[in-house]
């Protein structure tokens, strides 16, 4: 597990890649803020949290809670799965719009639409919708 990285993921370096082509500009993992968010738009008042979906416990085809120590890994993704939502509340409550951009959005076995994710992203920056979720 040593070798996992926190930040700088593959995921998220083509969800800063989208949106810095699309004209946005950004800070990386602002330590002031609650959950410190993976990408900060203060122009936007926007934080968007690009999610491992096996890290995340997401509930789709990329997450399979494994075989071997079960409930060493179902307490680790409940206590991350709680921690992502104190810090999106925290966030919100501080007049923060939120964002999740969950892995398989991003890959998978069925091709994924890689310029659909931006345009969804984009367009929910330029909105005044406080919540987004983009999932596959």
């Amino acid at each position: 597990m040593s070798g996992i990285r926190g930040r700088n993921t593959k995921p998220e370096l083509l969800v800063r890649s989208l949106l810095h082509r699309q004209g946005f500009r950004f800070r990386l993992h602002v330590r002031e803020l609650p959950g410190r968010p993976d990408i900060v738009l203060p122009k936007h008042r926007a934080a968007i949290f690009v999610h491992g979906c096996f890290w995340h416990g997401h509930d789709c085809p990329l997450f399979k809670l494994p075989g071997t120590r079960t409930d060493f890994w179902r307490n680790k993704i409940d206590r991350n799965r709680a921690n992502d939502l104190k810090a999106r509340e925290r966030l919100l409550s501080a007049g923060w719009r939120v964002a999740v951009v969950w892995e398989c959005a991003l890959r998978g076995s069925q091709g994924t639409d890689i310029e659909g994710v931006a345009q969804r992203l984009a367009g929910w920056l330029r909105s005044d919708n406080r919540e987004a979720q983009i999932r596959k």
